[in-house]
């Protein structure tokens, strides 16, 4: 059973769950910022790192799947990754400097 969860070229489960793994961790990140979690709140940025690790690393094994599977969204959803990442540096940018 498990040795078919780690192949990403022919099965997307492992990124489903890592998935899920982020989304879970964003919300333990919105909780750990009420002021009834004070005494938990040097969490939240780990919180905060593991949520954007999980789910960029849960969108690489969708896009391998993708790549052998179907072509055509992933040529798709690359172009949104770029412009996607492109719109976050520029926000970042502005902010920051």
């Amino acid at each position: 059973m498990l040795d078919q969860l780690f192949d990403i070229r022919n099965d997307r489960r492992l990124s489903m769950y890592l998935y899920r793994l982020g989304f879970g961790m964003w919300l333990l990140y919105l909780v750990l910022g009420a002021p009834a979690m004070r005494a938990y709140v040097h969490y939240r940025s780990e919180c905060g790192i593991l949520c954007f690790a999980l789910m960029i690393v849960g969108f690489t094994a969708s896009m391998v799947y993708d790549y052998f599977h179907q072509r055509d969204a992933f040529e798709q959803r690359k172009k949104w990754l770029f412009i996607s990442y492109l719109f976050l540096a520029i926000i970042i940018y502005l902010l920051e400097f």
